[in-house]
């Protein structure tokens, strides 16, 4: 037996509606806000990841699929969407259109680390990415979408965490006390935390582990550190939030994983998923555009993980019985019921009802049996007698009651028919 690869997950047809269920909410809340879908290949010259999304980074450094193509190119499958993205606004001109361009996705994404619970080699993202704004608005526009989606879908204890992390300028200035803050308990941090130091100190603060977190809790807040411009600009991001009703707490350890990120970055969290309970993260990226090739371009956005959304989901008992159950079963008991069976099941799919007959010569009892476990609302049983007659009973399975149609009333009008 050939079995999954480790870190990837089979959705069942029993629980896709759980998936459409996310994703339907996506599109529509991403279309209430003017954003459009836009779709990047799954895998892109490994180039891009190494100067977009930041040799530092542990997704560069430890987690990418990367291989060799039959040309000698080196690829790598997609570990985020933000830069594909970022490539695809070059690449097609989209700076020459109207702006701001607001695009959505969902897409799939690898990532080798360690497998967790809501957290796979290969997940789902729903993104957002909004180019052309350097204003305050631009931020709060992407914020108030992923509060919105989150609301709809029904995620409980919502949080917003929020941060400014400057410019390069205001970085580098927090970046020295950073630095001289940790002094000589560098030695008592992790190895990726003293590669950090030299590289990239801010990454520091990201970091899990324990004992580089209680090291750096009392560190200098880089809010501190920020120039009058960045300062003002993460002003404006608060008062916009406020002015839209959106709650949110000042989080200054909240940096994200990623080196492209500029000023604001944002965190979501839910105290339904446990102690690390974030949901959704993002924020801005001035530099990334420049940073791959193409002409400075303010840009903003987030990432949304949807297995680790499902699993909120679930823990808060937001799913039902699967909706999209089949609504009407009809049940031949005889070899010559089978064609008009199977020409009223037509009829009725030819209306937009969904509907099944049998197609696996099986006994009226077992139909009857494979309907209630398809969840069928309706169900008509078709016989010699029922030929005969030219009509047959079907039969709510929720409430029991019978009523007898007419096959050629049915044939000519199957919605009237079963009275919807």
């Amino acid at each position: 037996m050939i079995n999954i690869p480790k870190g990837t997950k089979d959705v069942l047809p029993s629980d896709s509606y759980k998936w459409h269920y996310v994703e339907g909410v996506a599109r529509d809340v991403a279309a209430l806000f003017g954003f459009k879908e836009i779709r990047t290949p799954t895998f892109e010259h490994t180039e891009l990841f190494l100067r977009g999304v930041g040799e530092t980074t542990d997704i560069v450094n430890k987690e990418m699929y990367t291989f060799e193509d039959k040309g000698g190119r080196s690829m790598t499958l997609r570990p985020e969407g933000t830069a594909g993205v970022a490539r695809c606004f070059i690449e097609n001109g989209l700076q020459q259109g109207v702006l701001p361009m607001k695009a959505y996705y969902l897409a799939s994404v690898f990532r080798y680390e360690r497998p967790q619970n809501g957290r796979l080699r290969e997940h789902h993202q729903f993104g957002v990415e909004c180019y052309g704004s350097d204003s305050p608005s631009a931020d709060a526009e992407v914020i108030s979408l992923a509060y919105e989606f989150l609301q709809r879908v029904g995620v409980k204890g919502l949080e917003l965490c929020l941060n400014s992390i400057g410019c390069p300028d205001c970085r580098a200035k927090f970046n020295e006390a950073l630095k001289a803050y940790i002094g000589d308990n560098l030695d008592a941090m992790c190895a990726t935390c003293r590669e950090r130091f030299q590289k990239n100190p801010l990454r520091i603060l990201d970091c899990k582990e324990e004992g580089c977190r209680r090291i750096v809790a009392g560190a200098p807040k880089i809010t501190d550190f920020l120039c009058d411009d960045c300062k003002t600009h993460f002003e404006g991001v608060q008062e916009l939030l406020s002015a839209a009703g959106i709650p949110f707490r000042i989080a200054p350890m909240i940096v994200r994983g990623l080196d492209y990120y500029t000023r604001t970055v944002f965190e979501f969290t839910s105290n339904q998923i446990g102690a690390q309970g974030t949901v959704c993260g993002g924020g801005r990226y001035n530099n990334l555009v420049e940073q791959i090739g193409g002409k400075h371009m303010p840009a903003v956005g987030f990432g949304l993980g949807i297995e680790r959304l499902l699993l909120v989901l679930e823990n808060a008992d937001i799913f039902a019985a699967d909706p999209e159950c089949v609504y009407l079963y009809i049940a031949p008991i005889c070899a010559e019921a089978r064609p008009l069976a199977q020409q009223l099941t037509n009829a009725a799919r030819a209306l937009g009802i969904s509907a099944e007959t049998d197609i696996m010569d099986r006994s009226v009892k077992a139909q009857l049996k494979y309907a209630d476990r398809a969840g069928a609302k309706i169900v008509a049983v078709i016989g010699e007698d029922e030929l005969a007659r030219g009509a047959f009973k079907v039969k709510d399975m929720h409430t029991g009651e019978e009523r007898e149609t007419q096959i050629d009333e049915f044939l000519a009008d199957p919605s009237r028919a079963l009275g919807l």
